[in-house]
C-alpha cells in the first residue's frame, strides 16, 4: 500500500491520480474528508482505504507491514493564518510524529516542506542543508515548514529514505476549494470570466514595477512526477527544492491566461492587501541542481505550457485531474 495524505487537496489528490495512471491501485488515502467542496477531488479515484486524519497515526502503526510508502502532503497551507498554535498541531508536531513512527517500522517518508521557508529570500533558494537553519520565513506557515525541517536534518535516527520537498508556486487542476489560497492563474480565469479584465497587486517595492514581482511558477504534474522518481529512487535522502527554475513575472502568467482563454488583454493594478504587505515575498526562485544531480532529467512544463494546459484542459471544461 502507498500512503498519500493530504489526500483530499490540491496536490495530494493530483498526486493519487498520478500513481493510479501509473498503475498503483492499492493506495490509502489520508485526510479530514468533513469538507465537501474536497469531495469531487477523490470522486474518480482508485483507492483501498480512506482514513481520517486524526485517526491515522493508529492506523499506521497497526497497519504498517502492509505499506510501502508515505507520502505526507497534507498540511494546514494557509500563510494568512497567523496562530502559531494550529501550525504547531498541524504541520510540525503531526509531521514529527508520522517521522517517528516511519523510523519505528521502517517505511520510507516523503513530506511536503515549502518554499516558504525562504522568507525574503536573503539567504537565497538553494537547498543546501547546511543553511536552513538561517532561514528566516516571513510568517507561521513558513515557520512551521522550517521548523520541521531542521528539526528532521537534527535527528539521529531517520527512515532509510527520506525526502523534504521545498514546494514552490504551484498551480494546476483540483484547487477548485483553496478559495484565497488558490494559484494566481484560478484567480485570473475565474475573474477574466466575470468582468472581462484581472487586478494584479500593485508592487510596494521600489525595486519591482506593478505586476513584474518574480515567482517561479511550477505545475502540479511535474509535482507529481518529482514524487513518483522519489518512490522509485529511495535513495540520496535529504530536502530538495522543487519549483520549475525559472522565476516569471505576474504579468507573464496573466497574459498566458488571457491567451489560454482567448481573450483580449486587460490587467490593472490594486494595492496589496495590509494583512500580507510586510510578508510578500517580491521573488523565488529554485535552484534545482540538487534533485537534477540524483538523476531526475525529465523536463519541467514551461509557464506558457503549463497554463494553457490548466486553463484548456481544466479550468474551461471544469474538469478535475
Amino acid at each position: 500500500m502507498i500512503i498519500v495524505t493530504g489526500a483530499a487537496g490540491f496536490i495530494g489528490s493530483c498526486l493519487v491520480e498520478k500513481l493510479n495512471s501509473e498503475g498503483f491501485n492499492d493506495i490509502v488515502i489520508v485526510d479530514d474528508f468533513s469538507h465537501p467542496e474536497k469531495a469531487k477531488n477523490t470522486a474518480d479515484k482508485t483507492f483501498t482505504h480512506q482514513i481520517d486524519r486524526k485517526d491515522f497515526k493508529n492506523w499506521l502503526k497497526e497497519n504498517h507491514r502492509f505499506v510501502q510508502f508515505v507520502f505526507h502532503i497534507g498540511a494546514r497551507t494557509d500563510t494568512t493564518e497567523f496562530n502559531t498554535a494550529i501550525f504547531d498541531e498541524l504541520n510540525l508536531n503531526y509531521t514529527k510524529d508520522i517521522w517517528n513512527i516511519c523510523v519505528e517500522f521502517g517505511l520510507p517518508l516523503v513530506y511536503a516542506s515549502s518554499a516558504a521557508t525562504y522568507g525574503n529570500g536573503e539567504n537565497g533558494y538553494d537547498d543546501d542543508e547546511s543553511r536552513i537553519h538561517l532561514l528566516k520565513p516571513l510568517n507561521p506557515y513558513g515557520d512551521s515548514k522550517n521548523d520541521f525541517d531542521k528539526w528532521a536534518l537534527q535527528q539521529e535516527r531517520k527512515p532509510y529514505f527520506w525526502a523534504g520537498l521545498k514546494f514552490f508556486n504551484v498551480y494546476g487542476p483540483n484547487e477548485y476549494h483553496k478559495g484565497r489560497m488558490a494559484s494566481v492563474i484560478f484567480h485570473a480565469y475565474h475573474q477574466i470570466l466575470k468582468t472581462g479584465g484581472m487586478k494584479l497587486f500593485r508592487s510596494h517595492n521600489p525595486n519591482y514595477k506593478d505586476g513584474e514581482q518574480l515567482r517561479d511558477f511550477v505545475y502540479v504534474k511535474d509535482v507529481t512526477s518529482v514524487c513518483l522518481f522519489l518512490m522509485q529512487h529511495r535513495k540520496n535522502s535529504g530536502i530538495y527544492n522543487l519549483g520549475s527554475g525559472k522565476a516569471r513575472t505576474f504579468l507573464d502568467l496573466t497574459r498566458n491566461t488571457f491567451k489560454a482563454m482567448g481573450k483580449e488583454e486587460n490587467i490593472s493594478f490594486v494595492d496589496t492587501p495590509v494583512d500580507i504587505r510586510d510578508k510578500y515575498q517580491y521573488f523565488t526562485e529554485a535552484n534545482m541542481k540538487k534533485l537534477q544531480s540524483i538523476g531526475y532529467t525529465k523536463p519541467f512544463h514551461t509557464l506558457e505550457e503549463g497554463v494553457a494546459d490548466y486553463v484548456k484542459e481544466y479550468l474551461i471544461p471544469g474538469r478535475y485531474f
